[in-house]
């Protein structure tokens, strides 16, 4: 089964260099090109290819722009970005577009021809470079949550995280602190409202990942 292409880029010489080197596979077939980003929405409408191979960096319409169009208009069609640039901004705009693949100019042959096979087998692609780039755009953000759920409480309510994590119960806690059992208690619904956790085990858990100390500010 041959699967049709557009290819979307501003530059005549990548348009044609890309085609010449996608035609020479026998089961990819390049049917229009375009040289904006309006033009590869307009051309999907007309050709109806399988992948456009579009490209972020284009006048009239930008390709994530157009990435988006095209696929809220047809879901069938799947759209790779290739692209000189995978910066956070560009690959979160890209991934949340709705792309199926995501390959960098640098390896653009050898991995665009591996993406374009994915792609048309219904899976999704990522330059190495991309994966990284998104796991660490996650792992940052994870991190700033957690970060963020932590600075909600106050420094009477993380000495008593930190207690709970050891072990003690709130009358335990309320008699180390010379505060009131209801006060302890409160203490403690307080912080499970804070990081929206609901049981002992589940405080517990928190505390420990987050290796919560008396120092912690």
């Amino acid at each position: 089964m041959t699967t049709s292409i557009l290819i979307a880029d501003d530059h005549e010489i990548v348009r044609d260099g890309l085609a010449q080197i996608l035609n020479k596979n026998s089961d990819i077939k390049v049917i229009g090109q375009a040289r904006d980003g309006m033009e590869a929405v307009k051309l999907c409408d007309k050709l109806k290819p399988d992948i456009v191979i579009m490209d972020i960096g284009m006048p009239i319409l930008n390709g994530i722009e157009a990435a988006k169009r095209i696929i809220a208009k047809d879901k069938y069609i799947k759209v790779i970005i290739l692209s000189m640039y995978c910066d956070d901004t560009s690959v979160m705009r890209a991934v949340e577009s709705g792309v199926s693949g995501f390959v960098t100019k640098k390896g653009a042959s050898k991995e665009l021809i591996e993406a374009i096979h994915a792609v048309a087998a219904k899976k999704s692609y990522m330059s190495p470079e991309v994966s990284s780039q998104i796991f660490e755009n996650i792992r940052y953000h994870r991190d700033t949550k957690k970060k963020n759920k932590l600075d909600v409480l106050t420094k009477a309510e993380r000495h008593i995280l930190q207690l709970i994590a050891e072990g003690y119960t709130t009358k335990e806690i309320a008699n180390m602190l010379e505060i009131s059992f209801h006060t302890a208690k409160t203490h403690r619904n307080h912080i499970m409202e804070k990081l929206d956790l609901h049981t002992v085990a589940d405080l517990t858990r928190y505390a420990l990942e987050n290796k919560i100390t008396l120092d912690n500010k």
